[in-house]
């Protein structure tokens, strides 16, 4: 079976912002890489409708995906219409059954706001489902029974909701393709203004470098790095497997005081 990767996020640039790296670092070793955004991101403008908001984004999530040398899909939906609910489920479902992904990258089960954790939830779920064959999909596909891993992104400012700092599992060594990660985000550019406007936020390009060499001092090792936390394997592989450690080397580190159950140091350390 092929070795293939999807990176399932909630809006068109969140990707770009919590997962492009690894997903990158794959591809170049030989993976099959996919990229999907739940939502359309229709809500992602003070300046246009709805309806032009959703083409603008998504012709720049297509062209981003190309730049990652990612197969694109489209959106299952709209922004803050994310919810846990069967419609989704059995549509995402659907698509892992098609593509058949032994890595799904996917956002943080705490995170700043709720397409996020839906979507997390939603991505977990469908993953689990891969190989059962008495849930149904829309449009039906048949199960394959393989192993299957889940990771789980840093939420955005590396913090759950209640500001409580989040420790990676496991660190990857993003430096080698930070120049990547960043065109293809800085493609996203209808954000460029309306996360200023929105959130506070200097630039959406600053803010994923910042994130980046935090998580990259976290692992004392690298220059930029993401965090990846997995998923416990029961019902996704028969055992306890790290695909990504297996295909990145030495360009992922495993974050040993995670393993042990103890807390990373904090980020002022």
């Amino acid at each position: 079976m092929m070795k293939t990767a999807i990176g399932v996020g909630a809006h068109p640039d969140d990707i770009g912002s919590y997962k492009a790296g690894a997903l990158v670092l794959v591809k170049q070793v030989g993976w099959q890489v996919h990229y999907l955004n739940v939502a359309s991101g229709n809500c992602g403008s003070l300046r246009w409708n709805a309806s032009r908001t959703r083409a603008i984004r998504r012709r720049e999530a297509r062209h981003a995906a190309g730049m990652l040398g990612a197969h694109w899909h489209p959106p299952l939906g709209d922004d803050l219409e994310i919810f846990y609910e069967i419609n989704l489920l059995r549509r995402l479902a659907a698509l892992i059954r098609e593509i058949k992904p032994t890595i799904v990258l996917t956002h943080s089960p705490q995170d700043y706001m709720e397409d996020h954790t839906n979507t997390c939830r939603l991505a977990v779920t469908a993953a689990f489902a891969h190989a059962l064959p008495n849930f149904r999909s829309v449009p039906p596909r048949p199960i394959a029974e393989y192993d299957l891993t889940v990771y789980h992104a840093m939420p955005h400012s590396l913090r759950d909701p209640l500001r409580r700092l989040v420790a990676p599992g496991a660190f990857v060594n993003t430096a080698s393709v930070q120049d990547l990660k960043r065109a293809a985000l800085a493609g996203h550019k209808s954000q460029q203004n309306w996360l200023e406007l929105s959130q506070g936020m200097n630039s959406y390009l600053l803010a994923m470098e910042k994130f980046s060499r935090a998580v990259g001092s976290m692992s004392e090792k690298f220059t930029h790095a993401e965090g990846w936390r997995p998923h416990l394997h029961y019902g996704f592989s028969a055992t306890e497997v790290d695909p990504l450690q297996d295909a990145l080397g030495e360009s992922c580190l495993v974050n040993q005081a995670y393993e042990r159950g103890l807390s990373v140091h904090a980020l002022s350390s």
